[in-house]
């Protein structure tokens, strides 16, 4: 069904690992990628899968929610991904996707909206949400759709929710660097600076990676 996973790098990554290694599929190609879209690595992460011969994919990870119907935790399949710079929309592979949903069961189908920073005020998710009628965003989604549909390549999406549109988290404008690593001592900082939206934002990212491996597990099991 899934010839390979493509996950953000950190934590994301190792719990998805985890999760397929418990499930037996070990041999599995796991491929991570930076934080947000970089078209070097992006083209880097192309040739790897077309030199693996890769067909179909599935891209997993974590996203925050614009809408107050989903909450952190929810496993969530995307339909389409939208970039508001080039107000396009992009449908994910219904086929692969239908798949997923009917192994997975518990999961529900939404619209996601890509962006180049993280929003962490509750007032602009919500307005994010009004504007554009997508449910949930993360930074790399539009861009690594985009790029394998280009080359041929069936993309799904399955994500979990780290944080709810009803709540700010830390500002990390500035955690995020060139390569999509986060840098330590600005991460650091910023979590001081709001010490009561750091520990929601710690909460709901431990819930949704234990989730996230979870799911993994499932799906390959």
């Amino acid at each position: 069904m899934i010839d390979a996973i493509v996950v953000p790098q950190g934590a994301e990554y190792k719990a998805v690992c985890r999760g397929v290694k418990d499930s037996g599929s070990a041999s599995l190609p796991i491929l991570s990628i930076p934080m947000g879209f970089h078209q070097i690595e992006a083209e880097k992460a192309i040739s790897h899968l077309k030199a693996l011969n890769i067909q179909r994919i599935v891209i997993m990870g974590l996203c925050g929610s614009l809408s107050q119907k989903y909450s952190v935790g929810d496993i969530l399949l995307y339909q389409s991904c939208f970039d508001p710079h080039q107000q396009i929309t992009l449908q994910t592979d219904n086929k692969l996707t239908t798949n997923l949903e009917h192994h997975l069961g518990k999961v529900q189908l939404v619209s996601s909206l890509s962006c180049d920073r993280v929003i962490n005020l509750a007032s602009e998710k919500q307005q994010l949400y009004h504007t554009y009628k997508t449910d949930v965003i993360d930074m790399e989604g539009f861009g690594y759709l985009q790029i394998l549909q280009d080359n041929n390549i069936a993309v799904a999406m399955l994500r979990v929710v780290s944080d709810d549109a009803r709540y700010n988290i830390p500002d990390l404008t500035q955690t995020i660097g060139d390569r999509g690593k986060l840098k330590t001592f600005p991460l650091t900082i910023a979590m001081l600076k709001q010490p009561l939206a750091a520990i929601r934002l710690i909460k709901g990212s431990l819930q949704a990676l234990q989730t996230l491996e979870k799911t993994a597990k499932k799906l390959f099991s």
